[in-house]
């Protein structure tokens, strides 16, 4: 009888997820109905956020939409710290994430649309 290994199914399952990931694609008109959590405090020039501590507000119109994934990823994994963006991008997925990606990308540093 032939042993067969979990060996080669593994690799075949995640080369089938890193696909999967690599494919996600924002949607810049999708995410107009997702950034209402970010310009409360993001479309605000010079705001402070006062929770836990005070912080300086980025404005994040005209960001590169690979930073924003890549800063919503990290407080979804916990790696940032911040508590409130913390529980913002943990309640997103990753199309959510790529979709803000790209309407944020596509904004002027002023905040409207290029």
């Amino acid at each position: 009888m032939k042993k067969i290994t979990a060996l080669p199914f593994l690799l075949l399952v995640g080369f089938t997820q890193a696909g999967t990931a690599a494919e996600i694609v924002g949607n810049a008109q999708a995410a107009k109905a997702k950034i209402e959590m970010c310009i409360g405090c993001h479309g605000i020039p010079g705001y402070k956020a006062t929770f836990p501590e005070v912080y300086q507000v980025p404005m994040i119109g005209g960001q590169g939409a690979k930073y924003i994934e890549a800063a919503l990823q990290a407080y979804k994994k916990g790696d940032r710290k911040h508590p409130s963006m913390r529980g913002i991008a943990a309640s997103l997925s990753d199309q959510d994430i790529a979709d803000v990606a790209a309407f944020y990308a596509q904004q002027t540093r002023a905040g409207s649309a290029k």
